[in-house]
C-alpha cells in the first residue's frame, strides 16, 4: 500500500543521482519482497520513502530510504534495538540508526537482509493486535 499524500517513490527516486537509482529501487524491491503488505510514504522533499506497518512514521514505520549525494541511508526507526553483528549501522541517537550504502553489492550483502527482517519483526510484534495503534516498544530486562 501506498499512501502518496505528500509524493511518490518516483518523487524521491528523482532525488537520487542516476548511479544510485538503481541501489534506491533494488531496495524498495526488496523491502516489499520481505514485506508485501508494508506501507510506504514518501517525502520528496526531505528525499525520504519510508516503509512501516501502517502510516505513522514514529510508531508504525520501520525503516527508511533517504537519498544523498553519493550516498543511500538506510535507516532504522529502532535501529539501536536491532542485532547488527556486521556493525554497519551508524548513529549516536536513542533509537534511530542508519546504514550508508553506496552501491548495489552492498545492499545485497546478508547483513542487510538481516537488518531489514529484524526491523520489520519487530514492527510487527509491537503493533500486534492493536487495531492500528501501535504499542511502545517493550523494555529488555537488564
Amino acid at each position: 500500500m501506498t499512501d502518496s499524500s505528500h509524493g511518490t517513490f518516483a518523487d524521491v527516486l528523482a532525488t537520487a543521482s542516476a548511479t544510485l537509482r538503481p541501489l534506491c529501487e533494488h531496495l524498495r524491491a526488496i523491502i516489499h519482497e520481505l514485506h508485501p503488505e508494508c506501507v510506504e510514504v514518501a517525502w520528496p522533499r526531505q528525499r525520504i520513502a519510508s516503509f512501516g506497518v501502517g502510516p505513522k512514521k514514529m510508531t508504525e514505520h520501520y525503516c527508511f530510504l533517504q537519498v544523498h549525494a553519493a550516498h543511500v541511508n538506510l535507516g532504522f526507526y529502532r535501529g539501536a534495538e536491532l542485532p547488527d553483528r556486521e556493525h554497519l549501522l551508524e548513529g549516536t541517537g536513542k533509537a534511530l540508526r542508519h546504514a550508508k550504502l553506496v552501491d548495489l553489492q552492498a545492499a545485497k550483502r546478508a547483513p542487510v537482509l538481516q537488518l531489514l527482517r529484524a526491523a520489520i519483526a519487530e514492527r510487527t510484534r509491537a503493533t500486534a493486535g492493536s487495531n492500528g495503534a501501535a504499542h511502545p516498544p517493550t523494555r529488555r530486562p537488564r
